[in-house]
């Protein structure tokens, strides 16, 4: 049966057990930021590890359903595309929630380039924390806390099919417009969504999008958003860092197509508050708050609902703005006509 993400992201994110805290992944190409795997995708791996970890060697914690219900991960080096191995440590294991550090290592180019024996080094690391329906329960408490500035609409846009498999606007007077990736040879993940934005009013530091999936490949096609899904669009917003990649192009003195900034992640924290259907969901709001960029440096936080208005996930991050040279530097990665850098 084919998952609801659709089987392409579903290889993409595939976990197999070596030992009991040890597993290994292939980081995809397609998911990647022109030689680095995009950030939020990393970390829907790693949300797929603590799953199979519990379901593999802790089969009857968490009533056999377990969820991660927050992360807390530092990048702390480029990660390349690839095999990974993935290790955990059991650093909590409770009758409502369980806590494991998770590292994710790859195999160090710069060892085998100098003769010497190959090892693995830390690329990101971090903890989950898990639960589960049954245990996952208690007061509730209403709020009358509420997104402002409003958004255009509380509902996604009205689209078609086209027929190259993606989504179009239905009509000619929407609130919402359709955003794309000018570098999308670059920036690959983005190929997976279809993201729209205002169709007017756009506000600085503050960007509202709904976001269907779409997977690019063989296995690929339209696709609805699971819990796995959902952590990669959580660091997925082109118009929050697309006025950035406006500038570089103004200031290239020689007219010539300036490619992508490389918005690299330092750490990125979720906590999710709404468990996603197994069936999944079509669309996904994110509203996206940016404070300032300061000396290279952003801070980025997201709030992401479903179409019932519900809270699916908090993000907030720490980033950087960089030259794309430093993503690719010493990667066996073959420049695009976007993703040639003169940064």
């Amino acid at each position: 049966m084919t998952p609801p993400h659709t089987q392409e992201f579903e290889d993409a994110i595939t976990v197999t057990p070596k030992s009991s805290h040890t597993y290994s992944t292939n980081l995809n190409n397609n998911w990647a930021i022109g030689a680095v795997p995009h950030g939020g995708y990393t970390m829907a791996v790693l949300y797929r590890l603590a799953i199979t970890h519990f379901k593999h060697t802790h089969p009857t914690r968490h009533n056999s359903d377990p969820m991660p219900i927050s992360m807390q991960m530092t990048f702390l080096r480029r990660s390349t595309v690839g095999p990974a191995i993935l290790t955990v440590e059991d650093a909590k294991l409770g009758a409502r929630t369980s806590t494991i550090h998770v590292t994710l290592s790859q195999e160090d180019s710069r060892s085998s380039q100098n003769g010497e024996l190959k090892k693995n080094t830390a690329r990101v690391v971090g903890y989950i924390t898990v639960s589960d329906p049954v245990s996952d329960v208690g007061i509730s408490s209403p709020s009358d806390w509420t997104l402002y500035p409003p958004p255009p609409s509380q509902q996604p846009p009205d689209v078609k099919l086209t027929p190259e498999g993606s989504f179009a606007l239905a009509t000619d007077n929407s609130l919402w417009k359709a955003v794309g990736s000018k570098f999308s040879k670059f920036r690959r993940v983005g190929n997976h969504t279809a993201i729209f934005g205002p169709a007017h009013g756009d506000k600085l530091g503050i960007v509202d999008q709904w976001a269907r999936l779409r997977t690019v490949g063989p296995q690929g096609g339209r696709g609805r958003w699971t819990n796995e899904a959902a952590v990669v669009l959580i660091d997925l917003f082109p118009m929050a860092l697309g006025g950035l990649d406006r500038q570089a192009v103004y200031s290239t003195a020689d007219g010539d197509a300036t490619p992508p900034f490389w918005f690299p992640t330092v750490s990125l924290n979720i906590d999710f508050k709404k468990r996603l259907p197994t069936e999944g969901v079509d669309w996904l709001y994110s509203r996206v708050n940016m404070k300032t960029v300061r000396n290279g440096r952003t801070d980025i936080e997201v709030i992401m609902k479903d179409e019932a208005g519900d809270i699916v996930a908090l993000g907030s991050q720490v980033g950087l703005v960089v030259g794309a040279s430093r993503n690719t530097s010493g990667r066996n990665y073959e420049k695009s006509a976007d993703a040639k850098a003169k940064i």
